[in-house]
């Protein structure tokens, strides 16, 4: 399948730093115009640089992976702890949706949910448009580009205004030691205020994130109540956030 073989496309790279044409063709199994093709429509969507005869990646050590190429990685880990995470919310709740990739994936397990739901992003946003029981409400702000999160002081102001049951936040890094942090300043300021209006705190992460740090301070780790992760979380992480009082479900 094409999508299984851009994944495949985008490890290769982002291991390499660029790959020509014809080894991407050797390591998919694809022809060259095939690839070729690929290239263009990653290229299109962020994921990848195109260059005469192969293509280069776009993270930049210490940066934020874009969100095009983020999409493709542990897709099947996503929409578990997604599923996981939909079962944790009751009927009837009012729920703030953070931006991301697995947010994004929390936003289709919740379209068939009678709930009412402000998603951070424009992403998750157009996923429940039409769900049918869902009630939805929009923040203001500007999208930030690339990942479409909703930031600045609308936003902020939209989340002031309202008192949810539970805030579902997306992390770029989650540790015992130095709490929840985000790359973006803006995005840390909005999932800030996404906490400070929820009596409930989830947070789902994949494993490699919770021994990561970021730039940016969101929250220490006492403002998390759960985290949902996947079964290959690493027990030492896990350990050192149940010790600190956050409850570990790992799916």
């Amino acid at each position: 399948m094409s999508l299984d073989r851009h994944r495949q496309i985008i490890d290769a790279v982002r291991q390499a730093g660029q790959l020509s044409v014809t080894r991407l063709a050797e390591l998919t199994s694809a022809s060259e115009m095939t690839i070729r093709r690929d290239l263009d429509v990653l290229t299109e969507q962020g994921a990848l640089r195109r260059y005469r005869g192969g293509a280069r990646t776009v993270q930049l050590r210490g940066e934020e992976t874009p969100f095009a190429v983020r999409a493709h990685e542990r897709s099947d880990g996503k929409r578990r702890i997604a599923a996981a995470l939909s079962e944790m919310i009751a009927d009837g709740e009012a729920v703030v949706l953070d931006s991301g990739t697995t947010c994004l994936e929390v936003a289709h397990a919740l379209t068939g949910r009678r709930l009412t739901v402000m998603p951070l992003s424009l992403h998750a946003v157009n996923a429940l448009t039409s769900a049918p029981q869902l009630r939805l409400l929009l923040p203001g702000g500007e999208p930030r580009p690339g990942e479409l999160t909703m930031i600045g002081p609308l936003a902020e102001a939209s989340l002031a205004a309202l008192r949810f049951d539970t805030a579902v936040i997306g992390c770029c890094g989650l540790t015992a030691e130095q709490g929840l942090t985000a790359f973006d300043l803006a995005d840390a300021a909005i999932k800030r205020a996404a906490i400070g209006s929820s009596r409930r705190v989830i947070v789902v992460a994949e494993p490699a994130k919770l021994s990561r740090v970021a730039l940016a301070l969101v929250a220490p780790v006492s403002a998390v109540h759960v985290v949902v992760t996947t079964e290959d979380a690493s027990d030492e992480d896990v350990h050192a956030l149940t010790t600190a009082g956050v409850v570990v479900e790992r799916v």
